[in-house]
């Protein structure tokens, strides 16, 4: 950072040059590729004038100077820093670089052109050509596996900027290297930019943002005239119709060459250019089959635009040398023999043919497609081939016509296909398939002339096929990834260019030849391995011949309409120009203001010339506030502000006409201050604000009304006694310094009383922004100990009351039995207005809460034991609906809580309670109220436990925090009870697990009744859309209470006992979670969170709640979530059956007996352990919180009857068939693998010696392919029992297939066999399972032509 005039640096006069200090400055030249890895270091005396610096940058690294900025470097980002200035006679000492230090500095483009390199160094650069680079960038560190591309030595004068090479280069967008490659290659030849110059876009009949050609117009007029090293590529890809995401897809060159082809034959229609693509890039091909025995040849006529060449034949460990080489193979005829006869039509019978390509016309422009990503069938993955293929710089194709064969009379049958297909060349025939596309386009036969005629014309073309490279584009990395570029031979001067993405430069022929791949050696299997992953992918020649190849337009030779949009983009690259010399002079800094009438800090960025003065610049931030109706213009002004203390630093008086630039310090990226916009009344004057003051606000605190007033800003000096500050603050408030009382607040709850009076503020830790609390009274507290006080007490209430606001539920007919016995025990407190009034003493201040809390809680205890000694005397009584208290209360989180009544109710019945401790537990969870039902039970405890408090509460001390934020059973253990004392001790005991806390200890005292109780609500208005008639409350309360005395202070305002509400904290975006830790307290609340109090009986001990799952073995989704439910400690399986069955009535429509259901273990989605009648909970079952469990509906009686009975699914496998039954239960007395093959054996009618089975794997319902069944799983293991390697079947539920091992397999055609695979790989998916090879998705390329991606007009 450069420091700021006020700070600068006088260098001191020196006795001699070798006295003076030095200073190192170490140089990046970020302005090319090539050398931004590179470093330049100067060592500087320190009275060195800035402009001699530039003068030695550019004599070292050999630039002009005057054509590049210096921008400080050090480590951050540089992109909108100020350029140094390179005219100033300033001392580098004075600009602010430090002597005996590293300083950082970036060489950088000036106004988006590159440095000029000096015109003397312009010799050296043939010779040092091959110290270039060309091709992808190595990471720094990275090991490369050959040195051909980067030079060891290293020279300035070799690199060659934009302005020497006369190119314009391509940013890549993220991943469009290979577009690129492609755009570049058009540009540079000369046929094709002359032709789209010669197109005029018609505005009136297409949108110019969705015109391919007009789009690539004009890219290639800002490539040939703009002043840019580099330009975006942006409004090419939207007139493709791509959006964002297709810049992170990267392509195949040569598909784009394919379909951006086509998109260009659609838009081109009927124009001039109709046929400019085959008449440039199309040839033709014969793809034919000739008889050996008769000479009868079969034949038609494809059209290519590229010829795909081979580099490895299939099956061979040798690739092809060169291109010559693969050319000869592609036109290789194979002879079909044996079972491939060919069956001839003039001989009536198979014969042995001969199957072959010929050339019969080569486009004026041939590509060549290198076939380097090839598919391994080993490890089935797509692979890179890196071989090394040669390629000419000149290709004579005249030996690929062949004129003998046709003279050939046998030449009869013409079977026309694909004359107009413009992708590749095609044959269904062909025994290598070198074509991408799938489609063989139908057409008709082009060759009509006479065979004379044909036989001239060939001749006369194999005299002129010579044909010239200009365009390489090259590949580097592997089939997975890599990085295109393209190098290109420009027909104006015959010198190749390296275009890789923005930088262009010059390369010669070897650098070419680099690009052959491989290695020099002997060319083995696997010496693909180890070669060099950057090779040619694709080459392009022209066709020698001086009639018709072209020279580029010269400027004078466009036409009107290329003129006109030449001069359109010299503009608009004119304006920006302009518009980022602005930019680098436009300070740019946070502006806030406190808005005069609506009291909100309104924030926003002020954008200020520096050349501006502060009076214009409260003007511009006049307006961008918004001010002009609240307050005038002269009632405002700009001052400094730091926002993060809440601290003006200082004002500028006096400094109207002064430039920002200068007050700022200068154009910067960032600030490390703000401005604040300040208003006044038009009757008040601003105050000064001096640099080096403090700010401090005092609030006035009344000890009688136990109030705290709003701040009043004071500002002070940190020499400053504390004796003079009290008298500061005395002329503020107009209150007696010599009874007055400081209290400083430093941090959160770090109260201080300032009681030194000599002692400075700076000593008693004031800083930019303070806050203090005075009071200044008569009273006797000033005698006595602070921390004793009134004071003390009042300042750290104040500091530990948030304010909440709560929502309360709506009154439901079922609660009013309860709510009026409640009434009559604590009042009527019906309306909520009129309860908080009641609240309130007849003087209008608040009751004594300790009183309120004790009466309440008194008979709230006395209502609980008689409500429940009445409904356990009720008998079966209380199990009618309409006995119940709550069974109709709707709950707002959208669960159907009518069960509430019945499962409460007679759980009540099955429990005895003995305490009235057991009454008012609570749960740990009520699972999460907006979470999915299928919520497993690993998620369940996740999300629960991550919206509770780490700390754990001993019953009978202080909390007791764990470290790793874990429940530890250890610490657990110790909470047991006396009463629990002798009992069978397990790790799921219903306190432990349900992680609950008594909301009274053991001597029957409320919790509640601590030190924190301080609580103060009054009714609120709630915003509109927060529910109409829902009645909220705004509650002051201390958040050092327990969620046990916070929820007893609600219950006069609930009108139900805190045993049945529960209290829910609103989250972002309304998502809602319970808070359930009676003895935490709501530290972890902060002002205005939002709480919302839902009906509903909380679990008592040894209670669970149970999330009741029906298990459907044979169906898509075997696992279907029902009901929530309780169970408890002590309660039998058939017990909880029957609180089950109203319930499944009620909210299923399941109308069952208890004989025909059954419940089982889940785990997962897997079906378990099934639970017999007389297991106990607790005692035979282990349970837990968030407890999930299956029933399933069973066809006939029970058969499990005991524990040793083993139930197993069995799924028959029918390999005549291709198919699955359904599954079908095996009940086993034993572990006997003789046994199941018997119970199979009877199920299915299958003789027992032919039975074989294997056990499923995976996740219930085991699902696998059929088409691997029969050979991947393990049948018929050697095993006798189950429970033994490698079935370790111990539990019910396991999966066993099965099947006849006589029955034989289906044999599947080609077809039938796709078919099942598709079929398969649907079903597999669906139920979420693997599917054995999927390969990875790639998005196909494509190009819309209406430039909206739900439309596809463009053929691949």
């Amino acid at each position: 950072m450069v420091p700021s005039e006020e700070n600068q640096l006088v260098p001191k006069e020196v006795e001699s040059a070798a006295e003076e200090p030095r200073v190192l400055c170490i140089i990046q030249d970020t302005t090319n590729s090539k050398t931004v890895n590179e470093r330049v270091t100067l060592n500087v005396p320190a009275s060195t004038p800035l402009k001699k610096l530039f003068e030695d940058v550019a004599s070292k690294v050999g630039y002009v100077n005057g054509t590049f900025d210096l921008v400080w470097g050090n480590g951050d980002n540089v992109t909108d820093m100020t350029p140094i200035d390179q005219n100033s006679d300033k001392s580098i000492l004075d600009a602010g670089f430090e002597p005996g230090k590293k300083n950082f500095l970036h060489l950088t483009d000036k106004d988006g052109e590159q440095p000029h390199i000096m015109q003397e160094e312009s010799g050296a650069t043939e010779d040092s050509a091959q110290d270039r680079f060309i091709g992808p960038l190595p990471r720094e560190g990275s090991i490369s596996c050959t040195s051909d591309y980067v030079s060891q030595s290293y020279s300035y004068s070799s690199v060659l900027s934009k302005s020497e090479t006369g190119y314009v280069g391509l940013v890549n967008q993220a991943m469009t290297c290979y577009l690129n490659s492609l755009l570049q290659t058009l540009f540079m030849t000369p046929e094709f930019r002359n032709a789209l110059y010669k197109w005029e876009f018609e505005e009136s009949e297409e949108d110019p943002v969705t015109s391919i050609p007009y789009q690539l117009q004009r890219l290639f007029v800002l490539l040939q005239t703009s002043k840019k090293r580099a330009i975006e590529t942006t409004d090419v890809t939207r007139s493709f119709g791509w959006d964002s995401s297709e810049a992170w897809q990267q392509h195949d060159v040569q598909e784009l060459c394919r379909v951006m082809f086509d998109a260009l034959e659609q838009k081109w229609k009927q124009t001039e250019q109709a046929d400019l693509i085959n008449q440039l890039y199309q040839g033709k091909l014969k793809d034919y089959v000739r008889c050996l025995e008769c000479g009868y040849e079969g034949w038609r006529i494809d059209t290519y635009l590229d010829i795909p060449l081979v580099i490895r034949p299939y099956g061979s460990n040798q690739a092809f040398a060169s291109v010559e080489e693969a050319l000869h193979a592609f036109i290789q005829p194979e002879i079909l023999d044996g079972p491939n006869q060919y069956f001839c039509e003039r001989c009536k019978k198979k014969c042995d043919a001969r199957k072959g390509l010929r050339f019969l016309h080569f486009p004026y422009l041939l590509t060549l497609q290198l076939k380097r990503f090839d598919f391994d069938y080993t490890t089935m993955h797509r692979i890179k081939l890196n071989d090394r293929m040669t390629f000419p710089e000149e290709l004579d194709m005249s030996i690929f016509i062949d004129v003998e064969d046709e003279k050939s009379p046998q030449t009869e049958s013409c079977t026309d296909s694909g004359a107009e297909n413009e992708g590749s060349c095609h044959s269904d025939q062909m025994s290598n398939d070198f074509s991408n596309d799938d489609g063989v386009d139908e057409g008709i036969c082009l060759e009509s002339n006479s065979a004379a005629e044909r036989i001239a014309k060939v001749g006369s073309e194999k005299n002129s096929l010579l044909y010239e490279l200009f365009s390489v584009m090259v590949h580097s990395g592997s089939a997975a990834g890599g990085h295109y570029y393209a190098c290109i031979k420009s027909f104006s001067d015959d010198q190749w260019y390296s275009f890789n993405d923005q930088h262009v430069s010059k390369i010669t022929q070897d650098d070419i030849k680099k690009t052959y791949g491989g290695s020099s050696g002997s060319r083995g299997y696997y010496s693909s391995a180890f070669a060099s992953s950057t090779n040619a992918y694709m080459l392009i020649y022209r066709l020698k011949d001086p009639a018709r190849n072209a020279k580029f337009l010269e400027s004078h030779e466009y036409p009107d309409h290329i003129k006109q949009l030449v001069q359109k983009e010299r503009e608009l690259e004119e304006q920006e120009k302009r518009q980022r010399e602005i930019e680098r002079n436009t300070c740019k800094i946070k502006l806030f203001c406190m808005h005069p009438t609506k009291q909100i800090m309104m924030e926003n960025k002020l954008e200020v010339h520096k050349d501006r003065t502060l009076k214009e610049a409260v003007g511009i931030a006049y307006k961008l506030m918004d001010l002009e109706e609240a307050v005038p213009l002269d009632c405002c002004r700009l001052v400094k502000y730091d926002e993060f203390h809440d601290y003006l630093e200082r004002s500028y008086e006096g400094e109207e006409d002064t430039p920002m630039g200068l007050l700022l310090g200068g154009v910067k990226s960032t600030y490390m201050f703000d401005l604040l916009l300040e208003t006044r009344r038009p009757d008040q004057i601003f105050q000064c604000y001096k640099p080096g003051e403090v700010m401090v606000k005092v609030h006035v605190v009344d000890l009688k009304t136990e109030s705290v007033a709003p701040p009043i800003s004071v500002r002070a000096y940190l020499n400053q006694t504390v004796s003079e500050f009290k008298q500061l603050i005395s002329k503020a408030t107009h209150l007696p310094a010599e009874t007055m009382r400081v209290v400083l607040e430093r941090c959160y709850n770090d109260l201080r009383l300032l009681n030194v009076s000599s002692k400075t503020l700076k000593a008693e830790g004031f800083f930019r922004s303070n806050k203090v609390f005075i009071e200044s009274s008569e009273s006797l507290d000033r005698h006595v100990t602070y921390t004793d006080s009134h004071l003390w007490k009042l300042l750290d209430r104040h500091a530990n009351t948030i304010r909440l606001y709560v929502s309360l539920p709506e009154k439901s007919p079922g609660s009013q039995f309860r709510q009026s016995v409640y009434q009559k025990a604590s009042g009527d407190l019906g309306n909520l207005d009129e309860a908080c009034e009641r609240v309130k003493g007849p003087a209008g201040n608040m009751k004594s809460v300790e009183a309120i809390l004790e009466e309440s809680t008194e008979k709230l205890k006395s209502l609980s034991l008689q409500q429940q000694q009445q409904e356990g005397d009720n008998g079966d009584s209380s199990k009618s609906t309409e006995a119940s208290d709550f069974e109709n209360i709707e709950s707002p989180s959208n669960e159907i809580d009518s069960s509430a009544s019945v499962e409460n109710r007679e759980l009540e019945n099955q429990i005895q309670i003995s305490d009235p401790e057991n009454l008012q537990s609570e749960e740990r969870s009520d699972s999460d109220v907006n979470n999915d039902r299928s919520t497993s039970s690993v998620d369940s405890d996740i999300l629960s436990s991550s919206h509770s408090s780490d700390t754990l509460c001993n019953v009978d001390n202080a909390p007791i925090p764990l470290a790793n934020g874990l429940d530890s059973h250890s610490i657990t253990s110790s909470r047991r009870s006396k009463a629990n004392q002798g009992k069978k001790e397990t790790w799921d005991t219903a306190e432990e697990d349900s992680g609950t806390d008594s909301e009274y200890d053991e001597s029957g005292k409320s919790r509640g009744e601590t030190q924190y109780v301080y609580f103060k609500s009054e009714p609120y208005t709630a915003d509109e859309g927060s529910g109409e008639g829902q009645k909220w409350l705004m509650v002051h309360v201390d958040k050092r209470i327990t969620l046990s005395a916070f929820k007893q202070q609600l219950e006069p305002f609930v009108g139900v006992p805190s045993s049945h509400f529960k209290v829910f904290r609103v989250y972002a975006s309304n998502q809602e979670f319970e808070s359930v830790r009676l003895n935490e307290t709501l530290s972890s609340f902060s002002d205005d969170n939002k709480i919302t109090i839902r009906l509903g009986r909380a679990l008592k001990k040894g209670e669970y709640r149970v999330k009741v799952y029906q298990l459907l073995v044979n169906e898509p989704e075997p696992c279907k979530f029902l009901l929530d439910a309780v169970f408890a400690k002590g309660m039998t399986v058939r017990q909880s059956k029957e609180e089950l069955l109203p319930q499944l009535r009620e909210q299923c429509g399941l109308d069952l007996t208890i004989d025909r259901f059954r419940l089982r273990k889940k785990t997962w989605k897997n079906p378990g352990t099934v639970f017999l009648d007389y297991h106990i909970y607790e005692e035979d079952i282990n349970i837990s919180s968030n407890w999930e469990v299956f029933l399933e509906i069973l066809d006939g009686i029970e058969k499990m009857k005991s524990m040793s009975q083993l139930a197993v699914l069995s799924r028959r496998w029918r390999p005549s068939e291709m198919k699955l039954d359904s599954f079908q239960e095996v009940v086993l007395e034993s572990s006997g693998v003789e046994e199941l093959k018997e119970k199979l054996s009877e199920l299915s009618g299958i003789p027992l010696e032919n039975i074989e089975f294997a056990k499923g794997r995976g996740t219930f319902p085991c699902d696998i392919s059929v088409l691997e069944i029969h050979q991947d799983l393990d049948w018929n293991p050697k095993v006798s029992t189950l429970n033994v390697w490698p079935l370790y079947i111990c539990d019910d539920g396991a999966v066993i297939f099965y099947r006849d091992k006589t029955e034989e397999l289906m044999e599947l055609t080609d077809e039938q066999r796709n078919e099942l695979m598709k079929k398969e790989s649907s079903r597999l998916q669906k139920t979420g399972h693997r599917v054995t090879y999927s390969p990875r998705k790639e998005k196909a390329l494509k190009i819309y032509l209406d430039g909206a991606p739900n439309k596809d007009l463009t053929q691949d």
